[in-house]
């Protein structure tokens, strides 16, 4: 039977409406085939049950469902069949999905809108099924326990009792929230999503608009701690970081309408883009407070590349499309990777978490799956 449902679920989505052609010449077009090349050479080096992560020294790094990067790569392949039709890449995406579909009842992480709504979020989005709603709503029931009304946020990594740790990523998990009030109906999963960015508003931005990493909230809810776990120092502004945020909060305005959002999005894509640590090509250093020959970061450019163009449609007086078509641009002239090389990802010079000298100067999964994504929507739109 369960052979029998993947089949209908299969045919079903190569049915479905696909993106026409790219127009030639496009940034997408320039890109389409490599994509597909890597990702076909990728799928031939998994093992049973294993998630590309990165490419390290020379070896090819997986993980297993339960890393918070495991929705992206199915989350990628999706994005490639909708754009190519071929059938190829559906079946390895359902074959990922098979195996993620278990962390719907994960509460141990804070990253289920990464794992989940990137991964089954998209293939609801080409070929509605009830199957994969479940999942979805499972999914924010799951996210949803980690949260207090104490201290207004969902929690995220596990620590001691006294502590409530949170991080700016969070905001990344916000859209499977509001997503799941749409599909239910139950306005607590849109209330904890709003409660959340607020707090993250008034707590974890400076007054330049940068924002913290990390904050360390006690049992009544106030802050004891702020810091920048993977930045420089507690006070820089890590780059990634600085991309969650302004994706977060502009698609926390897209779900709400609320001016407050789309204000802050805007102030920090003027911290962002106004740096006097930007490099010409607006590919970010990995700290916008590093030295400048520093490494760079071109995962948080595709984070802020797709979250420029959305936010281009509700501040169209900013330029945002301009500049990111011009990180698009330079992502592809200058960092995606010849066939066949760094490990089969397409993204080359990421950095993970350089304190612990983790993902240093890498590829990264969600740097991928956060370019394609930016790709299709300068090509077709949201």
């Amino acid at each position: 039977m369960k052979h029998l449902l993947t089949l209908i679920l299969l045919a079903s989505l190569a049915t479905q409406c696909i993106s026409p052609t790219p127009q030639e010449g496009s940034l997408l077009d320039q890109n389409i085939e490599l994509a597909v090349t890597q990702y076909k050479g990728m799928q031939k080096q998994l093992g049973e049950g294993e998630f590309p992560r990165s490419y390290e020294n020379g070896s090819f790094t997986t993980s297993s469902s339960e890393w918070w990067c495991s929705g992206f790569y199915p989350g990628t392949l999706l994005y490639l069949y909708e754009e190519t039709e071929d059938s190829s890449l559906l079946q390895e995406a359902h074959r990922m999905l098979t195996l993620l579909e278990k962390e719907q009842y994960n509460t141990s992480t804070h990253d289920l809108g990464f794992m989940m709504y990137c991964s089954f979020g998209n293939a609801n989005r080409l070929n509605p099924q009830a199957a994969y709603t479940n999942i979805l709503i499972n999914s924010a029931r799951s996210l949803a326990t980690r949260f207090s009304p104490v201290t207004g946020c969902i929690r995220s990594w596990d620590s001691k009792p006294e502590d409530f740790i949170v991080i700016i990523d969070n905001m990344m998990n916000l859209e499977l929230l509001f997503w799941a009030t749409k599909a239910t109906g139950d306005s607590s999963f849109y209330n904890i999503a709003v409660t959340h960015a607020n707090t993250t508003l008034e707590n974890h931005f400076r007054s330049d608009n940068s924002s913290y990493h990390v904050l360390n909230y006690d049992s009544t809810g106030a802050v004891k701690q702020k810091k920048t776990a993977q930045g420089l120092h507690d006070e820089s502004a890590w780059a990634r970081g600085q991309a969650w945020g302004l994706y977060g909060y502009t698609a926390t305005y897209r779900e709400t309408k609320d001016e407050k959002y789309l204000e802050q999005a805007v102030k920090i894509a003027g911290f962002i883009l106004s740096h006097p640590n930007l490099p010409e090509d607006k590919i970010p250093l990995w700290d916008f407070d590093a030295e400048k020959d520093a490494l760079r970061d071109a995962s948080a450019a595709a984070i802020m590349a797709s979250a420029l163009i959305e936010l281009d449609t509700y501040a169209p007086d900013k330029g945002y499309l301009k500049v990111a078509e011009e990180i698009l641009t330079n992502l592809t002239s200058d960092y995606t990777a010849e066939p066949g090389t760094n490990g089969q990802f397409i993204i080359t010079h990421c950095v993970g978490h350089l304190p612990a000298n983790s993902e240093v100067d890498v590829p990264l999964t969600y740097a991928d799956y956060y370019f394609m994504e930016a790709l299709m929507r300068l090509e077709y739109g949201l």
